[in-house]
């Protein structure tokens, strides 16, 4: 097993870095989350970079990149705003389960759109009482001859309000069965007549905006299923893989950034005559807060490693996606018990991270249930 990047790897991870230190300025980060604004700035950066079409195999337009190469961006992103990968990453992910289940057709027409940048994607799976119960999900979609009508709610819809968006809604669409045979992937542009947005007023991840999506008698041509008729929970499976990857990834960018920070600040505040970072209390948070960042490194570089292998990466990428969330929210915490004051401020970064933070736990699949995983892994029954 190597961890080991590549000349190439390295100088992709160089160039990410100086693009976002020349676009991404602390100034601009702090607008987007104080605004609630999409960084459209960025995204068009990472589509002219070729970051997008970077892990899409050659044959449909892209660089024939890997999944180390998707972490590496991830990280990088992660580094600047968790928002700014969750940009670039809903976008791939989506694009790869595309890739992996749509059809021919779909895949010819969508991907080339996506990589150019002309349009990008979302996922919407979540509904007000189907959360980690995703099979309690009530959206039905109806074939009408060569349509299918979708009626239904969705929420915590992330990036589902930005421009040229397509979404990729799961829905059900057969009720007579057990759900894991009656849901369906459906690609929804998200302007169509009937289908109405919301943005939610979140405390924190504001750049990207989380949205309510409500569809009412919204038709679609029946050529915008993915794949087969209530295949949908196996394609949604298979596109989680990537989704948590893809997340750890930026929450070891991101509480990197927060280490570095408070790194920075504990070596310069002086109190009772020297650096608070010579102080064993402030000496020791750090250093538990490296520790949590390369541990949380080690386990999503292992998960990507497995991936890139074709291995099955679940019960690993489940304990990095686990740990790596909460490695980020204790780093936020303690970032901001060194920083005091000063990072309870607007004009410092180190609140962003802990209002971003705390809700790493929870998207992308809870603490919680990445625990039952792990255990049913592991040949145990929790309740």
């Amino acid at each position: 097993m190597d961890f080991s990047f590549t000349e190439e790897q390295n100088m992709l991870r160089e160039s990410v870095r100086k693009m976002l230190d020349r676009i991404a300025t602390p100034a601009y980060v702090r607008a987007m989350d104080q605004e609630a604004r999409y960084p459209y700035e960025v995204y068009d950066a990472i589509v002219e970079m070729g970051l997008i079409s970077m892990v899409f195999p050659e044959a449909y337009g892209g660089l024939g990149g890997n999944v180390i190469d998707f972490v590496i961006i991830a990280e990088e992103l992660g580094r600047k705003s968790y928002d700014l990968m969750g940009a670039y990453g809903t976008s791939v992910f989506n694009g790869l389960n595309l890739l992996h289940n749509g059809s021919e057709a779909q895949k010819r027409h969508y991907l080339p759109k996506l990589m150019s940048g002309e349009i990008r994607m979302s996922i919407s799976m979540t509904e007000p009482d189907a959360g980690s119960d995703a099979g309690a999900m009530r959206t039905f979609a109806r074939r009408e001859g060569d349509e299918w009508v979708i009626n239904g709610q969705k929420v915590f819809s992330t990036g589902a309000g930005a421009k040229n968006n397509i979404i990729s809604l799961y829905a059900k669409t057969d009720n007579s069965v057990h759900y894991r045979k009656g849901i369906s992937l459906f690609l929804v542009d998200n302007t169509l007549p009937g289908l109405r947005l919301r943005k939610l007023d979140t405390l924190g991840r504001r750049s990207l905006g989380t949205y309510e999506v409500f569809f009412d008698n919204v038709r679609i041509p029946a050529d915008c299923i993915v794949g087969e008729p209530n295949r949908g929970w196996d394609y949604m499976l298979s596109g989680l893989q990537l989704e948590r990857l893809m997340t750890t990834a930026a929450y070891c960018g991101a509480a990197q950034d927060v280490v570095d920070q408070a790194l920075a600040y504990a070596k310069e505040r002086k109190q009772f005559g020297k650096p608070i970072g010579n102080f064993q209390a402030i000496a020791h948070m750090l250093a538990d807060m490296q520790t949590d960042v390369e541990a949380s490194r080690l386990l999503m570089l292992h998960s990507a490693w497995l991936l890139a292998q074709g291995k099955d990466a679940l019960k690993v990428l489940s304990m990095a996606k686990l740990f790596g969330s909460e490695a980020y929210v204790r780093a936020a915490n303690n970032g901001m018990q060194i920083m005091g004051g000063y990072g309870y401020i607007k004009e410092f970064d180190m609140q962003r991270h802990f209002r971003d933070a705390r809700v790493t736990t929870i998207t992308a699949g809870t603490s919680q249930v990445q625990r039952n995983l792990i255990a049913k892994l592991m040949g145990l029954d929790p309740k």
